[in-house]
């Protein structure tokens, strides 16, 4: 027996019969990590246009281009996310990001421990308001340990929210 999809557009998709369509989406990693590495690679299948921005010049970008100036990156488009909260340039890179009409921006970080971001940027005279528009945690709840699903629970996450979906099962 032969299936139609014709009722739904996204059959097509699923069948490699109609290309996945570009909508302008920008990703952009903060900090070269094994997670950045990952969220490169499958933010690049799932259609957005990918960046690495490594702030540290002796940092040598694995396998990914390096973005010179983020500010090149950052508009409407952009979801953001910081791939390491141990960083010391935490502060003042999220301070830069929150300067622009990113669409999202997030940081990496258990909910279980306080969250560096938040002290890094009052102290930079960031106000509350702005602070609040960094997301931590990031991504979709799914317990993931390894810097492959923390990606993949990341872009599913962007995924949801760029939808209008809260993420999950439950519809």
């Amino acid at each position: 027996m032969t299936h139609t999809h014709d009722e739904d557009p996204a059959c097509e998709v699923a069948h490699s019969e109609a290309p996945v369509a570009a909508d302008g989406r920008t990703l952009v990693a903060v900090f070269d990590s094994p997670v950045a590495d990952c969220l490169l690679r499958f933010g690049a299948e799932l259609g957005y246009r990918t960046v690495l921005y490594e702030p540290d010049p002796e940092r040598q970008a694995r396998g990914s281009v390096r973005a010179e100036r983020l500010a090149d990156h950052l508009d409407g488009t952009a979801d953001v996310v910081l791939t390491d909260h141990h960083r010391d340039e935490i502060g003042p890179v999220l301070r830069d990001v929150l300067k622009y009409p990113v669409r999202w921006v997030g940081i990496m970080g258990s909910a279980r421990h306080t969250a560096p971001h938040v002290g890094a940027l009052a102290e930079l005279g960031v106000p509350p308001e702005e602070v609040a528009r960094v997301h931590r945690p990031i991504g979709l709840n799914i317990g993931s340990k390894t810097p492959p699903e923390i990606a993949v629970a990341t872009l599913a996450g962007l995924i949801a929210d760029r939808n209008g979906r809260p993420g999950g099962f439950l519809f």
